[in-house]
């Protein structure tokens, strides 16, 4: 059983939620109660000083979500170690697991993938970051914005699984929570060469947003592909070397 005493109110009050939110079934006491028989982990404050024979997690009243990983973690019999997967692609998909449970999950645009993953990353033991080697152009971006940890590029091959009805937009988390669980290449970065299909998609998108209906230059269009540049800028950078939207 998952004991809550504090006397702090943001650290209850938040504890608390968490512990609600994922239907964790727990009790709570004042700090200087005993503590019933079946307790197995006690959370408080990070003040608290309690003289129990059982685990004592201290939690952090900013972090809440935190402790209440940690708490289930003891619960699990050990620490077991954080692994973020990502499934990449324009929202990437998140999962970070410890040990066999998935403790939280994203589903956010790739220009946020890297500051996500660095948030989960901070305060955990020895992480792991497993990203998926769909998406070339765009993992290939994510890997360079990850936080200084290891990282593995995995085959993704078969991760996303049957959605069935009502699962519409969970596809890239549960493919990320797969991605997490395969062992995969040590990578440090990824060097990719757009592809003419990549570079013709790039184009097209360029057309879309021209006023005038031209795409950029192939040029443009390879800067685009490696993250140098958004199609608006590499358009803004077409009309100004030559005074209007070119043929590309």
């Amino acid at each position: 059983m998952i004991v809550v005493a504090t006397a702090d109110f943001e650290v209850y009050h938040g504890v608390v939620n968490e512990l609600r939110d994922r239907g964790v079934h727990f009790t709570t006491v004042e700090p200087d109660e005993d503590l019933p028989d079946r307790a197995s982990v006690v959370v408080t404050g990070p003040d608290g000083d309690l003289d129990v024979s059982v685990p004592v997690v201290a939690a952090d009243p900013d972090d809440p979500r935190r402790a209440v990983e940690d708490v289930l973690a003891v619960l699990r019999g050990g620490d077991g170690r954080t692994v973020i997967g990502i499934d990449p692609g324009d929202r990437p998909g998140v999962a970070v697991t410890v040990g066999d449970s998935v403790v939280a999950a994203f589903h956010v645009p790739a220009a946020q993938t890297g500051d996500v993953v660095a948030d989960e990353c901070e305060d955990a033991v020895d992480p792991l970051i497993r990203i998926g080697d769909g998406a070339r152009l765009t993992g290939a971006r994510i890997i360079d914005d990850l936080p200084d940890v290891p990282v593995e590029l995995v085959d993704e091959t078969g991760t996303t699984p049957y959605l069935g009805t009502g699962a519409r937009g969970m596809g890239d988390v549960l493919a990320a929570v797969n991605i997490a669980r395969i062992e995969g290449e040590e990578v440090e970065s990824r060097d990719v060469e757009p592809t003419a299909g990549e570079l013709e998609r790039i184009k097209e998108r360029s057309r879309e947003q021209s006023e005038t209906n031209r795409a950029i230059d192939e040029a443009l269009a390879r800067r685009v592909a490696v993250g140098e540049l958004t199609v608006t800028e590499a358009l803004a950078e077409h009309r100004g070397d030559d005074g209007g939207d070119g043929d590309g």
